[in-house]
């Protein structure tokens, strides 16, 4: 009898195990990982699938299995110790009534440790490091064991949403599983730390994030800055304009910016004027595509969108009186996403932040207020500003060539101006901002985002 109750406190620490292990794994694994294995046609991953999605019943499951196998854990404990325990007592003389005690203390004691150590702790340390696996392979018996008490657990399950309902708290599969985006952002963050992603996906899929936030306007190319060709101008000026712009496609326009009639793609003038030199001298006007025209407040999703459908490659951007602010192609679309994208004509183009040193840049007149913002941890603010260049002109609307703005600590510098446009500012923090800094060891660091705004 000592021994069959024995192997059978054996087999209840066992059971115990089994669902506390079932417990934590269901709860830990990641619901996304278990779809991915079942569209894989994992074996296991169906059963699985269904404890997740039904958690609330199948947590219920295992709380009761945990509560009967530590009540019959209990109740069989004191007898077993007593078995072994009493020989022990007869020998060393000990009084039967001290005796009694001493057995159920000691019962007590091995009992719990036994429940709580190897029935719960160790399988729980377990469960949580081994989540995935350990829901694969438990799932199936765990299902069995519900239906098995599917009356029982169906009562207490009812009981319990009964009470938890008087103070509106839903069951757990009730619950939005979905994760926010700041989540999403910490949860890659853990990742590239540990190593499960490299720095460039990170910066692709933190890119994809702040892509929905992004309007054309912000990423077009500025009206000043469009190379423009006239309907009338014939192939062979036309093709020496593309020798020294090198661009694919150029907009045409019927007089000024204002009036943008669609475009040309220079290899399909190539093309003609390769077969036939003579007609170099025909009107570039019988080669002009559509253009899609949009404005420039449209979010850079919805043209990427349109542009696809449309199979065009470039857009115009329209402001609020309809006129031409700039220009939009699917390259500069792709380029929030995926960094600049330079061919071999771009070898002597430069970075729109360049960094000097850790507190020395020379920035692009077109780069975003937020990007300086996010750069130097400054806060620039102008609702009707987009660029650090727009942003110094509304500082100092007769700003020239060498004017300095001292704002929190940094002094910017126009490096050089285009006619009325900023071409390129210089920014450098103060030099006694530096030397406060210096002074301060518990300073904290800044992030590195200048690093990655460098390679833009």
């Amino acid at each position: 009898m000592d021994i069959f109750n024995l192997v059978l406190i054996v087999i209840l620490i066992a059971l115990t195990a089994f669902f506390v292990v079932s417990e934590f794994a269901i709860v830990k694994v990641r619901s996304s990982r278990i779809h991915q294995l079942l569209e894989e046609g994992h074996p296991r991953a169906s059963a699985a699938k269904l404890v997740i999605s039904s958690l609330d019943e199948y947590l219920s499951a295992c709380q009761l299995g945990i509560t009967m196998t530590a009540l019959a854990l209990g109740w069989i404990g004191e007898p077993a110790m007593a078995g072994i325990l009493n020989p022990l007592m007869d020998f060393l003389h000990i009084p039967a009534s001290l005796s009694h005690v001493i057995v159920v203390g000691a019962a007590f004691f091995i009992i719990t440790f036994l429940h709580v150590v190897v029935g719960e702790l160790a399988p729980k340390t377990l469960a949580i490091q081994k989540a995935e696996a350990l829901t694969l392979a438990l799932a199936r018996p765990l299902i069995l064991f519900y239906k098995a008490m599917y009356p029982f657990i169906w009562t207490l399950n009812g009981a319990a949403r009964l009470i938890t309902g008087l103070f509106g708290i839903k069951p757990a599969s009730d619950k939005e599983a979905a994760h926010t985006e700041e989540e999403l952002r910490m949860i890659l963050s853990e990742s590239l730390k540990s190593g499960e992603i490299n720095l460039s996906e990170f910066k692709y899929v933190n890119n994809i994030f702040e892509f929905d936030d992004r309007i054309a306007k912000e990423i077009m190319v500025p009206r000043t800055e469009m190379v423009t060709l006239s309907k009338e101008m014939t192939i062979q000026q036309f093709i020496e304009v593309v020798r020294e712009e090198r661009f694919t496609r150029y907009p045409i326009i019927n007089g000024d910016k204002d009036h943008v009639v669609g475009l040309v793609n220079f290899k399909e003038v190539l093309t003609d004027y390769v077969k036939q030199k003579e007609k170099g001298n025909l009107l570039l006007e019988q080669y002009v595509r559509p253009i899609i025209r949009v404005i420039d407040s449209v979010p850079i999703h919805e043209l990427l969108v349109k542009l696809q459908k449309e199979r065009i490659q470039m857009a115009v951007l329209m402001d609020e009186y309809g006129g031409t602010s700039g220009l939009v192609t699917v390259e500069d679309i792709l380029e929030e996403i995926v960094g600049e994208i330079q061919d071999e004509f771009d070898a002597d183009e430069v970075p729109l932040v360049q960094k000097i040193t850790e507190a020395h840049y020379v920035i692009d007149g077109k780069v975003l207020i937020n990007d300086i913002n996010s750069l130097l941890e400054l806060s620039m603010e102008d609702e009707d500003i987009d660029t650090i260049g727009g942003w110094i002109l509304t500082e100092n609307y007769e700003a020239s060539q060498g004017d300095i703005i001292d704002y929190n600590g940094y002094l910017f510098t126009i490096k050089e101006m285009e006619d009325r446009q900023i071409k390129y500012v210089e920014v450098q923090k103060k030099p006694q901002v530096q030397l406060e800094e210096t002074l301060l060891p518990d300073k904290q660091p800044r992030l590195p985002l200048a690093e990655s705004k460098a390679v833009l």
